[in-house]
């Protein structure tokens, strides 16, 4: 499932496409993915101009001129594909896109004022869209409950060890989950760990001060250099160019069982167990 990384790198792909423009038809291919879509979206989303493109944690909103937002969650295999198109190609009422034609997964498309146009293509349909009132979506029940974002001026060293204090799960599932920090998934808690030398089945509440500041410090660095890196590509994610993201290729721990530890001096190999149902790679030797 695409974490946060991913999902930045798809609002970012959007954004000078899909901000200020205009949605002129919005083709709904079936009733649902995960759930239902609501009733009348495709109405509901034509005519409206997207004010602003946000994430919040691993979901993307689309604030529209009506007052509501988009709400997209990718799923296990979404992706937002972005197909440019020629305003002088595009007449009122008629629509002369230079597309390719679409695809049996493509359940979404939008088509915009300049010509350009959104597919929202999902194989194994866990993705989910929804319509909320733009100014009561903290209530929304997707994301009501969810904490900080960890690249936000809320999420800091005070904070985690507030939030961490007297806690006896493991310090892996506190990241995993999400009313502690928004939008951490498997690979980039297994990641900042072992950036700094915590072991998965640390208690979260048996931290020092110290490990958690560099945790705190470490979960940005981590974060920030695979938005840069246009994210991981294990099996489906893609860019909205189609083009894959490239960090796996920089994983320290994740998905490297039995190979060398890459800590300077540290003679240890990545191990996996399982905790919660879900691998978590570290070197046994150097995170402790």
């Amino acid at each position: 499932m695409p974490e946060l990384p991913e999902v930045e790198t798809v609002r970012r792909g959007l954004e000078p496409v899909l901000t200020g423009a205009t949605i002129v038809r919005a083709d709904i291919r079936r009733p649902d993915l995960r759930w239902p879509f609501p009733d009348g979206m495709a109405k509901q989303l034509e005519g409206n101009r997207v004010e602003q493109l946000r994430r919040r944690s691993k979901y993307l909103l689309a604030d529209l001129s009506s007052g509501e937002s988009l709400l997209v969650h990718l799923g296990m295999s979404g992706r937002i594909l972005i197909y440019p198109g020629d305003r002088d190609r595009v007449a009122v009422g008629k629509f002369a896109h230079p597309h390719p034609a679409l695809e049996k997964h493509d359940h979404v498309v939008l088509d915009l004022e300049t010509g350009a146009r959104i597919v929202f293509n999902d194989p194994r349909r866990f993705g989910a869209m929804d319509l909320l009132q733009t100014s009561a979506q903290d209530s929304h029940r997707l994301l009501v409950q969810l904490g900080p974002e960890p690249l936000g001026n809320d999420f800091h060293s005070a904070y985690l060890a507030d939030r961490f204090d007297g806690k006896r799960a493991p310090v892996k599932a506190a990241l995993l989950d999400q009313r502690n920090v928004a939008g951490l998934g498997n690979i980039y808690v297994c990641e900042a760990l072992h950036r700094s030398g915590i072991s998965p089945k640390r208690q979260a509440g048996h931290l020092s001060q110290s490990q958690i500041d560099r945790l705190v410090r470490d979960i940005r660095d981590v974060l920030d250099e695979a938005i840069a890196a246009g994210g991981s590509s294990l099996r489906d994610y893609r860019q909205t160019d189609g083009d894959l993201g490239y960090f796996q290729h920089r994983f320290r721990v994740y998905g490297r069982e039995g190979a060398p530890c890459s800590t300077p001096d540290c003679q240890g190999a990545i191990a996996r167990i399982v905790q919660s149902g879900r691998s978590s790679f570290f070197c046994p030797q150097c995170q402790r």
